[in-house]
Order: C-alpha cells, then structure tokens, then sequence
C-alpha cells in the first residue's frame, strides 16, 4: 500500500492547522469573537492584536483596508509584526 504524501498545510498525521478566520463569517461573529477576547484577556494586548487580525484575514485584508481607508501596505505590516 502506498502513502500519499502530506498537502502542504497538512501534518504527516494528517491534521490541518485551524485558523479561526476561516470560521468568522458574519459581522455579528466577529464582533462575538472581539468581544469574547475582550472579557476574557482585556490586558492582553497581543492578543487582541491576534484576534484583530485572525478578523483582518476573515473579511480579507483588501475590504478592510476600503472599510477604514487604511493603507493596505500598513495592514499588510501590522499583521507582519503580530505573527512575526
């Protein structure tokens, strides 16, 4: 029997890596999941920075850059500096 070999964001065991972005569809989502950070690590500040942009990459970072006329180049850093 042979093995095929593991996708490129697959594990060897053939698990996937959960990105929460992929699951936060609608606004009122994203506002539950800020709020939740919000009440659960109000002082965690990487955090929140985590949870803002596991959003940024829910709604893609092009409309949220039109959303607030943010340049889309700072976004692009600011998410650098949070998974960096």
């Amino acid at each position: 029997m042979t093995q095929t070999p593991p996708r490129a964001n697959e594990s060897a065991a053939g698990f996937v890596p959960y990105d929460v972005a992929e699951h936060l569809r609608t606004p009122e989502e994203m506002a539950a999941y800020l709020d939740a950070w919000l009440e659960e690590a109000p002082d965690d500040v990487a955090g929140l920075a985590r949870a803002l942009g596991d959003i940024a990459r829910a709604k893609g970072m092009t409309q949220v850059a039109k959303e607030t006329k943010a340049l889309r180049l700072r976004l692009h850093a600011c998410a650098a500096v949070v998974e960096g």
